[in-house]
């Protein structure tokens, strides 16, 4: 059965040999089945992203001996698809404007004697879900900063009982209710990572999704989203992190080597997918 994969990096950063795992991972899954390997960026967070980081993971890829199939898809060209799926989710009551900064909501988690915690950490205690159309229609007036909550109890109900296909696993329940009111959209940042991913796998035609561990909690979050909008749900396998020598994940934040150091101290595309396990 043909297959289609991608590879979705988002260019706050250069790529790390935890990012050339997971890209060497999906392109070969896809070359080795007469499939589509599909690159795209996800840019959509103009105070992270830079054009140059996106310059650096074409060049990289490329020097990794790593191809695709036709254009990238850049995010940031497709503002007005997400903020058209988020009406879709409005229009049907699923989703409210929150006012509450993120200092007062910690206040209020902090004061709560149990606050529930999901896979993020703990939940948005539902302070806006309550407010009446009236007083919300007067503060977005007023032009109060907000975000776009998921209002998770009515999408869980419209979507019923859900479950997604690991590879490794069989079919597994998805549990999207332990996200809570999860937040699909901001002033600063049009929409999020879970709605954009979601879409952008339906639109692209994905099949196959393989990513890194540290994202199986959310398949349970996209699964609804897929739902909602009646979606594909494609299968999906999450392969282990690389680590370091301390044992913690690669990551940009904490200074991995990145591939272009790597290629800058003489180390050859072969010497890098072999480090990379692949």
């Amino acid at each position: 059965m043909s297959i289609t994969t991608r590879f979705a990096p988002s260019p706050t950063g250069f790529l790390h040999l935890g990012h050339a795992a997971a890209a060497l991972t999906a392109w070969r899954r896809a070359r080795q089945a007469g499939g589509r390997f599909l690159l795209r960026i996800e840019d959509i967070d103009p105070t992270r992203c830079r054009p140059e980081y996106t310059a650096a993971i074409l060049e990289d890829l490329t020097w990794l001996g790593i191809d695709w199939d036709g254009p990238v898809r850049m995010q940031s060209e497709h503002l007005d698809e997400y903020r058209a799926a988020l009406e879709t989710l409005a229009g049907r009551g699923l989703l409210y404007p929150c006012f509450c900064t993120r200092a007062a909501i910690a206040r209020e988690i902090a004061a709560a004697p149990a606050a529930p915690h999901g896979p993020d950490g703990p939940l948005y205690p539902g302070t806006c879900r309550a407010l009446s159309a009236a007083e919300r229609a007067a503060r977005l007036a007023g032009g109060e900063p907000y975000a776009l909550r998921l209002d998770m109890a009515r999408a869980v109900a419209e979507a019923g009982p859900l479950r997604w296909h690991e590879e490794a696993a069989g079919w597994l329940a998805a549990e999207p209710a332990r996200f809570g009111d999860v937040v699909l959209g901001r002033k600063d940042v049009p929409a999020s990572y879970h709605l954009c991913v979601t879409h952008d796998d339906a639109r692209q035609g994905v099949t196959l999704v393989t990513r890194g561990a540290d994202l199986q909690p959310a398949t349970a979050l996209h699964r609804l989203l897929q739902a909602l909008f009646g979606w594909p749900a494609p299968r999906y396998a999450h392969h282990p992190l690389l680590t370091g020598a301390d044992g913690r994940r690669l990551a940009k934040r904490d200074g991995a080597a990145s591939l272009r150091a790597m290629r800058q101290a003489g180390i050859s595309p072969e010497a890098v997918r072999a480090l990379a396990g692949l």
